[in-house]
């Protein structure tokens, strides 16, 4: 009912009530109106502590819970609550799923085929090749990819997935209609079009740090594993996967240098039982989906002239410069810079800065 709507939304407005304590009056009340209601000692019978009975009432007394819903309504946004029947399966099974998720966009059946893929947010050439690569099988083959909208890797990811036709969810650390970082707002309104932008925070929530930690069990409980490209143990990447562990999920990881500090939690992960990628068919048989999606296979590069096939020997995902294609194929920097304009015509390589280059397939 659209009136019980608008108690989910004043518990998720009450500081110091999360899933666990409003389980808890769940239970004990029956329903989400009597939770919303009760009286302060009715509230201390159920079990909660003197400072949430306080900060519950006070926020009753205060909120006018028809205009919140109305603001939500006139944003587009749609409210899942535990109760729904489009609540993501897999997201409700975890210790403590948002009792409430806020939605612009869609969530499909078919997002429960769904990889969250995260990494660091200072990505190197390396790390955004490789989820490249990754992604666009993935996506293409049918599984949602999700992440969490930041820069670097997470953009990545889900530009890649929206390029390749496929579908991608974002979760966020910020009110829905706060998207963080604004570079990334016009990204944001694609994956609303082709997936989804949640969120379990309020309206108007700043991206403040302690909310990512939260923000990331979602990743993680959104999806049937977790893959990790780059970045520290420590960092935001790696909660997402020590979430994934806790709430018994797969995880991945891609190797990478051992001195590259960027690397220090893939390699750190692996050490302690993530699987090694090196493709996406680990991936799709790990999870079990080998049979279930249709597998695209990359396509090999057939060189078309002899200058392209001895330029294609020297390239692959690591960056390498036009000078030193020239010293190892000793071509003339007329002929190396002429071929490599067709062959990024033709998608066999790509440019990626200061006349460096990466194999595109």
């Amino acid at each position: 009912m659209r009136e019980d709507l608008a108690y989910w939304i004043g518990f998720s407005k009450t500081s110091g009530i999360g899933p666990i304590r409003l389980r808890k009056l769940l239970d004990h009340f029956g329903d989400i109106r009597s939770a919303w209601e009760a009286s302060r000692n009715e509230l201390m019978a159920s079990g909660l502590n003197k400072r949430s009975v306080s900060m519950l009432i006070k926020q009753r007394d205060t909120l006018d819970l028809e205009s919140e819903l109305k603001q939500i309504e006139s944003k587009s946004v749609k409210l899942i609550t535990w109760d729904d029947p489009n609540y993501p399966s897999l997201l409700l099974n975890i210790h403590n799923p948002p009792f409430l998720l806020y939605v612009r966009g869609e969530l499909l059946p078919k997002d429960e085929l769904a990889l969250g893929v995260v990494g660091t947010r200072s990505a190197s050439v390396y790390g955004k090749e490789t989820t490249r690569q990754f992604v666009e099988g993935l996506a293409a083959s049918g599984i949602t990819i999700v992440s969490g909208l930041a820069v670097g890797i997470d953009t990545q990811a889900h530009k890649t997935t929206l390029d390749v036709g496929g579908r991608t969810i974002a979760v966020l650390g910020s009110g829905i209609d706060v998207i963080y970082p604004r570079r990334n707002k016009k990204l944001a309104h694609r994956i609303m079009e082709n997936g989804a932008v949640i969120s379990e925070f309020p309206l108007g929530t700043p991206p403040e740090s302690q909310n990512f930690p939260q923000r990331n069990r979602i990743i993680s409980g959104l999806s049937l594993g977790v893959l990790m490209v780059e970045g520290k143990k420590t960092s935001g990447a790696g909660i997402t996967v020590r979430y994934a562990l806790e709430q018994g999920r797969e995880v991945f990881a891609v190797p990478g240098n051992i001195s590259n500090p960027k690397t220090e939690g893939p390699n750190a992960f692996i050490q302690q039982g993530a699987k090694l990628i090196t493709c996406i068919g680990d991936i799709l048989e790990e999870l079990n989906l080998s049979m279930v999606v249709q597998h695209t296979e990359t396509k090999t590069i057939i060189p078309d002239t002899p200058t392209e096939a001895l330029i294609v020997k020297h390239l692959n995902r690591e960056p390498i410069h036009i000078d030193q294609l020239g010293i190892k194929t000793n071509l003339s920097p007329a002929d190396i810079s002429g071929a490599l304009v067709m062959m990024e015509l033709k998608g066999y390589v790509r440019h990626v800065g200061g006349m460096n280059y990466i194999i595109a397939r």
